[in-house]
């Protein structure tokens, strides 16, 4: 029997690269240095793991269509922005170093970085899914995804939503439950793609996938933040203990329902847009 060894990819040694140089470079110049190396950094990551999940499966998000691979980046910057907008009334993060920049170059540089976060976490989603282990989940619990559970979810997301708004230091967690609870419904009564489709059948692939790469991505996002500057910092009540780099051990648990928010919104905006696989 003969094995075939899979070539490393093009763009893989790029992400190596980018990683090699960008992270040291990012936590030991001095300066506002992460303002410019934070999107060649996690440009660096995506790359490496969309390289390796091409190895793996031959089948990758830049191998399908390297056309929705990049506007996957134009789509996650206005996305975060919905979650930086929230934050204006729950405060519960904040960057230092903002004020050594203009109000016009903080905001560009923003977007510019935020444009990562949607093909970071649907890239490393789809390295978990290519793990064996993974098919487990295929064949696991059915939900019923009726009409009327779909009628609950939609109110119970509005309320939370609200209650978030209203009283924010209390419901400020609703941040990253209440959107992928408003816009499944309405995915589903749009005739847009909803992931509680594939639950109704058993297969849970999917959503554990995007829970392990969003906390996956937490992992690093928290830890290359750690020895940035600029910066962010967390406030929030209650939870502000056993902290893992900035984040509290407590908040990491919100990239599980943020990873499934993300999908959501990417299938509400692009409906045609790229899949897990």
């Amino acid at each position: 029997m003969t094995t075939v060894r899979r070539r490393w990819s093009t763009h893989g040694w790029i992400g190596l690269l980018l990683l090699a140089v960008c992270w040291p470079l990012n936590w030991t110049l001095p300066g506002a240095r992460t303002a410019y190396l934070f999107f060649p950094l996690w440009l660096g990551y995506i790359l490496v793991v969309d390289a390796l999940v091409q190895r793996r499966a031959r089948n990758s998000l830049w191998s399908r269509s390297p056309k929705d691979f990049v506007l996957l980046f134009v789509l996650s910057a206005p996305v975060w922005w919905l979650f930086e907008l929230i934050n204006l009334r729950t405060a519960n993060w904040k960057y230092l170093g903002r004020e050594l920049f203009s109000p016009l170059e903080f905001d560009v540089l923003c977007t510019i970085s935020f444009s990562i976060v949607i093909p970071a976490v649907f890239e490393t989603a789809e390295l978990m899914r290519g793990f064996g282990w993974m098919q487990r989940f295929g064949s696991g619990s059915r939900i019923p995804a009726t009409h009327a559970v779909f009628v609950g979810l939609f109110v119970i997301g509005l309320m939370m939503l609200s209650a978030m708004l209203v009283w924010p230091k209390i419901f400020y967690p609703f941040t990253w439950i209440s959107l992928v609870l408003i816009f499944e419904p309405i995915n589903y009564w749009t005739g847009r793609p909803y992931f509680l489709k594939e639950l109704r059948a058993g297969d849970w692939r999917t959503v554990i996938s995007l829970a392990l790469g969003a906390l996956v991505c937490g992992f690093f996002w928290e830890m290359w933040n750690y020895y940035s500057f600029p910066k962010w910092t967390y406030h929030i009540p209650g939870a502000a203990f056993l902290r893992i780099f900035e984040m509290p051990l407590l908040g990491y648990g919100g990239y599980i329902p943020f990873a499934l928010e993300l999908y959501a919104l990417k299938n509400f905006v692009w409906p045609r847009g790229p899949r897990l696989e």
